[in-house]
């Protein structure tokens, strides 16, 4: 009965929202957050993809807000934004924009950014092997981003600072990719592929271990007390993934694991970090989709054949499939809506509750 027991806790956090926290007592100095497009809230809202509307990776809206946002509303911090923006696109209608670092902002994640290599999907070094790369993206790894904060603020955290983690996808599309190249470039070789494919999961073990020790030297090691690391969500439940076959969700899904006990291993007796079990959730959320109010954990809500790029960054109200797709899941072939978007800041809420890091001064 594990979900009823979610399910009550949300609703007990919902109920203590208004006595835990007030407007004029902020829990926390500021929100960080390092990552992915998952995180991102707009690194890439520039240019045409500003334009049409875009600029994160789900339903883009004025009330369409990822994960971070909804969790800096209920905490009462300042309202995320990113970083650093620019686009580094070869593409014809969608101008080029100069990178910019913002000092101001505290959201680092980036649409396509790994754990530690500096070249993830969308990336211009991508192409033109892969045709997505000339949108350019600028991918900046984890650790460039922890290392960047670092430097604006003086080398260490001041202790008062929520940080978000949340990594590991871009890792798991960059090491399918060699994959599925080496199937093409030999013939769908049993052994080659095997091999390739035991290597993916080698990989992203260590993707996952790189991003246990990056929190606990560069993050907790430079002074953060409250640190909040996300397991992967299981990639092989997407769209995406299921669209490839049962073999490719199969591979997703070890790599997917194999990451997340390695993060999760590496994290283990560090009490600054709350690891939240972000694999485990989504996975309730798809065996239990009514529970959550998910209408649809299987499609995508964006119309992709209505956008100017085929992904979610450049979705909007405008580009929606036909008929109601408030409560599906996912935005496009691996990013959430707003509305799951929604569960995962309440589910991250839920665990701040329980930990006591509503109110950390109070303790």
């Amino acid at each position: 009965m594990q979900f009823i027991k979610q399910i009550k806790l949300v609703a007990l956090a919902a109920l203590t929202l208004s006595a835990s926290l007030s407007a004029s007592a902020a829990p926390y100095s500021a929100v960080v957050s390092f990552g992915d497009s998952l995180s991102d809230v707009g690194t890439y809202k520039v240019s045409t993809i500003a334009a049409v509307g875009g600029g994160e990776y789900t339903v883009n809206a004025s009330t369409g807000k990822n994960w971070t946002e909804v969790l800096s509303r209920q905490l009462f911090a300042t309202a995320p934004c990113a970083a650093q923006t620019g686009l580094n696109s070869i593409i014809p209608g969608i101008p080029a924009v100069p990178v910019t670092d913002h000092a101001e902002c505290n959201n680092y994640a980036q649409g396509g950014a790994r754990v530690t290599n500096p070249v993830g999907p969308g990336n211009l070094y991508t192409y033109p092997a892969d045709s997505g790369g000339a949108l350019g993206q600028m991918t900046d790894p984890v650790i460039n981003q922890i290392n960047r904060h670092l430097a604006k603020v003086g080398g260490s955290f001041s202790g008062k600072e929520l940080v978000t983690v949340l990594a590991g996808g871009n890792d798991v599309f960059m090491n399918l990719a060699v994959v599925a190249g080496t199937a093409a470039a030999t013939g769908n070789d049993p052994a080659a592929v095997g091999a390739a494919s035991a290597n993916a999961v080698a990989a992203m073990g260590q993707a996952g271990a790189e991003l246990a020790a990056d929190i606990k030297n560069l993050i907790v090691g430079k002074g953060a007390r409250y640190v909040v690391a996300l397991t992967l969500p299981d990639v092989s439940q997407t769209p995406f993934a299921i669209s490839k076959g049962a073999s490719t969700q199969a591979l997703i899904s070890a790599m997917v694991t194999t990451f997340n006990a390695q993060l999760t291993a590496g994290l283990q007796g560090v009490n600054r970090v709350m690891v939240a079990d972000a694999y485990a959730q989504g996975r309730l959320q798809n065996q239990y989709p009514s529970v959550f109010g998910l209408s649809n954990t299987t499609d995508m809500a964006c119309d992709l054949s209505k956008t100017i790029l085929p992904t979610s960054l450049t979705c909007s109200g405008a580009t929606l499939i036909a008929g109601d797709t408030s409560h599906y899941e996912f935005a496009d072939g691996v990013h959430p809506t707003p509305y799951a978007h929604n569960l995962m800041a309440q589910f991250v809420y839920v665990k701040m509750l329980l930990r006591g890091w509503l109110a950390p001064w109070s303790n």
